[in-house]
């Protein structure tokens, strides 16, 4: 079996629920052709670094896939046709990191030290 990282760009206008479907709709896909998600993450809106189809930012959403290369052919088959999508990306890796997540907010409640300026 094959390890990918896959990550879909969503329009920006596409509400949570939107989102939540197009994360099932491409789950069961993956499932259908003998591959298993081994994790989703929603990573949220961000930025573009530039327009893709007049929108300047994009819900992203990741997946990490365990499969065959007939699970990326499908995947992208149907992405392909999917007007809700800006972007999609498919990546083979070696290992997954499940421990880190990249886009988490950082919440620790400490606040940067201001360095005062000597005159």
């Amino acid at each position: 079996m094959n390890l990918y990282e896959h990550t879909i760009i969503a329009r920006q206008d596409a509400s949570p629920s939107e989102l939540k479907q197009l994360t099932e709709k491409y789950s069961k896909i993956v499932e259908k052709n003998e591959g298993e998600v081994v994790k989703t993450e929603n990573w949220g809106l961000l930025n573009l670094s530039y327009l893709i189809k007049k929108n300047k930012k994009g819900s992203y959403i990741h997946f990490k896939i365990k499969g065959k290369g007939k699970v990326v052919e499908e995947l992208e088959k149907n992405e392909a046709i999917d007007k809700k999508l800006l972007r999609y990306l498919t990546v083979k890796v070696k290992d997954f990191d499940l421990n880190t997540n990249y886009f988490a907010k950082k919440d620790d409640g400490m606040k940067p030290e201001k360095k005062e300026k000597k005159i």
